[in-house]
């Protein structure tokens, strides 16, 4: 695991033996369920660690996240990004959901097998579970490493999120773009983008934009 203890000195993030531990225990059971489920296209370690471990991690040094108690990952598939926090930060409390039970019945199984205390999981579709009032607006953060435009993402996410509280979302090239059309949306939910940081770690190959979306302390929709 030398590639993410790298990794983690760069952003400046001090993790124990134990937690890096943890992070190679993840990965083994990962791809061991893998290879009865489809979890995940990427099997070679090394480009595991650079592309699942390192980065759903490249949000960690982000004062959002030190700063969030709650946070929900809308859909976490495997867990990303949301284990790698949670691990990370084992003092907050973390909701991962996703819409595939199949997923949050595997991913339940290796949680418990890490012991990691704090975070639920649980299978839902976002757009559902946003209107129960025990969800909706009480998260001090959402992350999510889902594959949708930002107008579709932000109509899942935005509505988890608490008047002055941020959604961080992981987006690729088509950022700007993305961004543009989506305004609207983002308005709409009381949403401000507040920064779109680069993916700021020499050498992993890595090319996410995150885009940093504050809520405002009034909302609609």
């Amino acid at each position: 695991m030398k590639q993410l203890s790298s990794a983690f000195e760069k952003l400046n993030i001090p993790v124990s033996s134990e937690t890096l531990s943890k992070f190679e225990k993840y990965m083994r059971l990962v791809l061991a369920w893998n290879e009865k489920v489809n979890l995940t296209a990427i099997t070679e370690e090394d480009e595991f660690i650079q592309k699942h471990f390192i980065d759903s991690i490249l949000c960690a040094n982000f004062d959002e996240v030190k700063s969030a108690d709650t946070v929900i990952d809308v859909g976490t598939g495997a867990g990303f990004p949301g284990v790698p926090l949670a691990l990370v930060f084992p003092e907050k409390h973390f909701l991962l959901i996703d819409s595939t039970g199949k997923k949050i019945r595997i991913l339940r199984e290796i949680l418990d097998a890490l012991d990691v205390s704090r975070v639920t999981v649980l299978h839902a579709r976002a757009e559902e579970l946003a209107r129960k009032e025990e969800y909706r607006e009480k998260f001090d953060l959402c992350v999510s490493r889902a594959v949708a435009n930002m107008t579709v993402l932000s109509g899942y996410c935005l509505p988890f999120v608490k008047p002055g509280g941020s959604f961080i979302a992981y987006k690729g090239p088509e950022v700007t773009k993305e961004l543009a059309q989506a305004q609207p949306e983002i308005k709409r939910l009381g949403g401000k983008v507040k920064d779109i940081r680069k993916a700021a770690l020499e050498g992993f190959g890595l090319d996410h934009s995150l885009v940093v979306i504050e809520k405002g302390e009034c909302s609609s929709g």
